[in-house]
């Protein structure tokens, strides 16, 4: 994740919708794809997928999807649903500090 730290700030909470997520620029030209699955629960993966590196969109209809070849992810935890990619999305730790999701 190039020079981002544990705790840096990811981006506020409120900014994640229920159901959905948001692409977030980190340091080092890094992306994150931040999801709030259900209310309250927060994930963080690397938006490259894992079949050609290309960037997934955020959740929509309770699916992350990669729009190239139509892979597709469990919002809960990156693990693949469907290929052609063989492995799921990357975690990455996040908490919430306050009103904001950091690196953990």
């Amino acid at each position: 994740m190039g020079t981002a730290r544990p705790g840096d700030r990811v981006t506020p909470a409120a900014s994640v919708p229920v159901g959905s997520g948001v692409l977030v620029d980190m340091p080092g030209n890094a992306q994150l794809l931040v999801v709030q699955p259900s209310s309250g629960e927060f994930r963080a993966f690397n938006p490259a997928c894992p079949h050609v590196g290309s960037l997934v969109n955020p959740p929509a209809g309770g699916v992350i999807t990669c729009p190239l070849h139509g892979s597709a992810f469990d919002p809960s935890s990156g693990e693949v649903r469907k290929g052609p990619a063989a492995s799921g999305l990357t975690s990455v730790a996040i908490a919430l500090s306050g009103e904001d999701l950091v690196l953990a």
